[in-house]
């Protein structure tokens, strides 16, 4: 469907149009008026023969021409039949405010189901319903109703759609910073949806940054597609996402389904597609403020300039409890900077500035070192002030905006203004500053955190890893001989992954004690003696795994244990035999795996193994296809990276080859997508340096199996 009818529309009627005060019907009608409207406006309500001055009409069959729009300001029990009438007169699209529909039940689902099947038949998209409108104000047009209260400053370069009405108001409440090219209240999306004004913002010439609040999405294959082409074309989508537990946790087989839940899922998606991710509407505030600058920060490395050593002191401590890079200056630069200042305290980021105390000599001493400096992508002043202060220097007001920008006319790098607090700051200012093409930003945490996440979005374009395709259809293939198979047992999933090049233990499956001692004596004792069978997909609960058996003696003797303990199984796997591993005492137990969202697809998690990852869940996520240094990334995001390295003079474990096993179990679940929903390899052990690594269990959950 095309949305210029619907979100620039050249001509509009208003079902339901009165001159009663606070009426929708009246706010879009003034609002249009304040806005500059240029095309005919055609108010409908058989009660009245004129409406603000405009002709009304008793029917929109009896309008002069076709609208591109009409806006619905009536009851919901009344919206089917209209609508056929607007299809009747050739209506282009529609705008539906009132609620009661999906959001309420089966009954008023049904309504909305009727309304959208008319209107898709119709080729007429659709905006609600239960929704504020749309306001378009580089197109000076609006269906959106809230009034109008003050158009200069209302146009900018900001996209929003939001599924919520009441994000909107608060996003278009403080438009201080950034002014909107687009605002869609989405409502119910009964027929266009987030993704349909996500692609048109992607072709808007007047938008630079799109901003969307989902509780929902919907067509995840054209949401992710609209991401990527969102980064290609270098419009950065903020994201802030709610209610991401609302769906029924299924049930699962293995350990990693269990931790890669929605949320996490939804938030690698976005970081695999460039999305920029946000927790809440002061960080999305923010995040938008930083991309109206003329310059972006090309990384994550961020000097502060202070004039304050408290502040600098919780400016640190915020920083670091939420992971911001803050370079400390360098031997040669923190002579450069005392040779001027005096005495620095700290490491210098943040940079307490004050020293000698020579306010108008120190600050843009710091800012030209820190800008020099090759550690640093963006530097940010923090100072505070406010259109009401009781105290301070007036002066010094637009005093620093100066300030700032001489430094930005020498330098190549973004500049920021920052407040300790969201939302103070000076308006005198804000205006100074965007005219200059430089950022006010709010909160040590917010603000900075913004930097950050634009400074990723500009530095994180990988491309993806080449698959070689070594394993393609495999998986299938062993299933197409076992119709029904649900789980796939250890020794096979081993099997598999092993043409892929994952390192496995050395094994043997094996039916009777002597075939098992046999077996034994190949690999050498101690082994390890495990029970094998699909229909067990966890043996160590179940008592069915026994470790470092020394001899024949003792091998028969526990061989004949499990078997008790597996025949009285009800019901009795009827594939049960016995699996003999070599025992691998030493290195590092982590582990790895493969989840499949029902939404978005397949996802590697890597962590510490054994059963402690199901209390600490302490693990990375990443998307498939994975992209160029991902799995080195998802080491060093957990705390497997620090048990991984020396420890107290010992031989730190090898993590090239922990990084090339999740590579290749990355390229295994791709090429056999089709047939699995999930991979476990609890536990792998990482030997020290130049041993490699080796996958001591691992299970392989087929595609759409019936869950036990």
């Amino acid at each position: 469907m095309q949305l210029d009818p619907l979100v620039k529309p050249r001509s509009l009627a208003v079902v339901g149009a009165t001159d009663r005060p606070g009426s929708p019907g009246r706010i879009v009608i003034e609002s249009l008026g304040k806005l500059g409207f240029a095309g005919p406006i055609y108010p409908v309500n058989p009660k009245y023969a004129t409406v603000l001055n405009h002709v009304c009409y008793p029917s929109l069959t009896d309008l002069p021409e076709a609208p591109d729009v009409v806006v619905f300001s009536i009851r919901n029990p009344l919206i089917p039949e209209q609508i056929r009438l607007a299809v009747k007169r050739g209506a282009r699209a529609a705008v539906i405010y009132d609620s009661g529909f999906a959001e309420l039940g089966e009954d008023g689902a049904r309504l909305q189901e009727e309304i959208a099947g008319l209107c898709r038949e119709a080729g007429m998209p659709v905006c609600g319903p239960n929704c504020m409108g749309i306001l378009n104000p580089p197109a000076r047009v609006t269906t959106y109703k809230q009034n109008v209260m003050e158009t200069a400053g209302l146009a900018g370069n900001v996209g929003v759609v939001s599924q919520s009405g009441s994000v909107c108001i608060a996003l278009l409440s403080d438009l201080r910073r950034f002014g909107i090219s687009l605002s869609v209240s989405a409502g119910n999306e009964a027929v266009t949806r987030t993704v349909d004004y996500l692609e048109y913002l992607i072709d808007d010439h007047a938008t630079k940054v799109i901003a969307t609040f989902i509780e929902t999405v919907r067509e995840p294959e054209r949401y992710v597609a609209a991401l990527d082409r969102a980064a290609k074309v270098g419009k950065p989508v903020v994201v802030l996402k709610v209610g991401r537990s609302e769906r029924t946790q299924k049930a699962i087989t293995s350990h990693t389904g269990g931790l890669a839940g929605e949320s996490r899922v939804f938030s690698e998606v976005l970081r695999a597609h460039r999305a920029i991710e946000v927790g809440d509407l002061d960080e999305m505030t923010e995040v938008l403020a930083v991309c109206q600058g003329t310059r972006w920060p090309r990384g994550r490395r961020i000097s502060v300039v202070s004039g304050s050593g408290g502040l600098a002191e919780l400016i640190l401590d915020n920083a670091t409890a939420i992971g911001l890079d803050l370079p400390p200056l360098s031997a040669e630069e923190r002579r450069e900077a005392e040779r001027v200042i005096g005495r620095i305290t700290g490491d210098g980021n943040p940079f307490d500035a004050w020293g000698n105390g020579n306010y108008t000599v120190n600050l843009p001493h710091a800012m030209s070192v820190v800008d020099k400096s090759p550690r640093i992508d963006a530097i940010v002043y923090c100072a505070d002030s406010s259109n009401e202060g009781h105290l301070g220097n007036p002066a010094r007001v637009l005093d620093n905006v100066q300030m700032l920008m001489r430094a930005a006319e020498k330098s190549t790098k973004p500049y920021y203004l920052m407040s300790s607090r969201p939302g103070v700051m000076n308006s005198q200012q804000v205006k100074a500053l965007r005219e200059a093409g430089l950022v006010q930003i709010g909160g040590t945490r917010q603000g900075l955190s913004a930097i950050d996440r634009v400074g990723r979005y500009m530095s994180e374009a990988k491309p993806r890893r080449h698959n070689e395709g070594r394993a393609a259809g495999q998986l299938a293939q062993l299933l197409a001989t076992y119709p029904g198979r649900r789980t796939i047992n250890e020794y096979e999933s081993k099997r598999l992954l092993a043409r892929c090049g994952l390192p496995v233990t050395r094994e043997h499956r094996v039916a009777t004690v002597e075939e098992a001692r046999q077996a034994a004596r190949e690999i050498g004792y101690p082994v390890v003696l495990k029970a094998l069978s699909d229909e067990i997909p966890h043996k160590t609960e179940l008592g069915l795994v026994a470790v470092g058996l020394k001899d024949d003696s003792e091998l028969a003797h526990v061989l004949a244990q499990l078997r008790g303990r597996m025949d009285r199984l009800n019901p009795c796997p009827i594939d049960a035999a016995f699996l003999v591993q070599e025992f691998v005492p030493d290195g590092v137990e982590v582990f790895a795996g493969i989840s499949r969202d029902p939404d978005f697809g397949l996802a590697l998690a890597f962590g510490l193994g054994g059963t402690a990852i199901e209390v600490t869940r302490d693990f990375a996520l990443r998307m498939l296809p994975l992209r160029q240094g991902d799995a080195e990334a998802m080491i060093a995001e957990t705390g497997a990276a620090a048990m991984l390295g020396s420890i107290r003079g010992g031989a730190a474990a090898d993590v090239a080859s922990v990084a090339a096993c999740l590579a290749a179990l990355a390229d295994f679940a791709e090429q056999n997508a089709d047939a699995l929903d999930e991979i476990d390899l609890n536990p792998i052990k990482a030997l020290p340096q130049g041993r490699g690594c080796v996958v001591v269990d691992a299970l392989i959950v087929a595609k759409g199996a019936t869950r036990g």
